[in-house]
C-alpha cells in the first residue's frame, strides 16, 4: 500500500511541476484539477511533508460560536469518546492546532486546542486515515469515526460528513442515519496573508444548527 501511494505520489508531481507536491495525499484525493483551483497557500498547508517528526503548528483565536441546547447536550455526551466537538461556545478565546504524521496507520494526526476564560483548555484529538469509501475518514475515540468527502474551490477546501462508523478491530458497523447526530462541514478559508478560517458546522436534519464555530488561524513556522 505504502508503494502504491509513493508511486501515485510520483505520477501526481509528474503531472505538473508549476504546482509541485510535497505529500500527494490530498491532491490524490480531490484530483489534480480540483487540487490546482485552490489557493496556492492551502495547497502548501495540505502538502507538507510531516515525516521524521515534523508538526506543522498554526495560532489564533475563536470569534464565533454558538450551540442549540441539544447540540450542548451532544457535545458533553461525545466527552465518552474523547470530547471530538467543541463544549463550550466561548469566543474571543485563543485557539492552536498542530499536525503530524501517524506513521502507525499512514494518516495524521490533528490536536486542536480551545482556551477557556478559566480553567484549563479543551484539547480535540482526532485522526485522518486515508482509506474508506470515500478515500478519508476521520477517527476519534471508541472506535468511533465518519468517513468524509472532500471538494474544493478558489476559496479552500470543505470536509463533509458521509456516514458515521464503529470500528471494533476488523469488523466496521455503519450507524443508521437515524442515530447520527447530523452532518458536520469543517471549510478552511483563505484569507491571505499567512491567515485563514476554520469554519466548522453540525447541521440536524430536523433540528438544524446544533453548533457552529468560526477561527483565525495564521501559520507558523514548521517545527521539528
Amino acid at each position: 500500500m505504502q508503494q502504491n501511494t509513493a508511486r501515485q505520489t510520483r505520477q501526481v508531481q509528474a503531472t505538473s511541476p508549476a504546482h509541485p507536491v510535497g505529500d500527494a495525499r490530498f491532491c490524490l484525493l480531490l484530483g489534480r484539477e480540483n487540487w490546482d483551483r485552490l489557493p496556492a497557500p492551502v495547497r502548501a498547508r495540505f502538502s507538507k511533508r510531516l515525516n521524521d517528526g515534523k508538526t506543522a503548528l498554526y495560532s489564533g483565536m475563536v470569534l464565533r460560536a454558538s450551540m442549540h441546547p441539544l447540540g450542548w447536550l451532544l457535545a458533553q455526551a461525545a466527552r465518552l469518546v474523547g470530547a471530538p466537538l467543541p463544549t463550550r461556545p466561548d469566543v474571543d478565546v485563543p485557539a492552536a492546532v498542530s499536525v503530524t504524521e501517524d506513521t502507525a496507520t499512514g494518516g495524521q494526526t490533528w490536536t486542536r486546542i480551545y482556551g477557556r476564560p478559566t480553567g484549563f483548555p479543551q484539547v480535540i484529538n482526532s485522526v485522518k486515515r486515508f482509506t474508506g469509501p470515500t478515500g478519508l475518514e476521520e477517527h476519534v475515540g471508541r472506535g468511533i469515526g465518519m468517513a468524509l468527502q472532500v471538494s474544493s474551490d478558489d476559496q479552500g477546501i470543505t470536509f463533509k460528513s458521509d456516514h458515521y462508523f464503529l470500528q471494533l478491530g476488523a469488523v466496521r458497523l455503519r450507524l443508521p442515519r437515524w442515530l447520527s447526530p447530523g452532518t458536520v462541514t469543517v471549510k478552511h478559508v483563505e484569507q491571505g496573508d499567512g491567515a485563514f478560517l476554520f469554519e466548522l458546522t453540525l447541521e440536524h436534519p430536523l433540528i438544524g444548527t446544533l453548533l457552529q464555530q468560526t477561527a483565525l488561524f495564521h501559520d507558523t513556522t514548521l517545527t521539528s
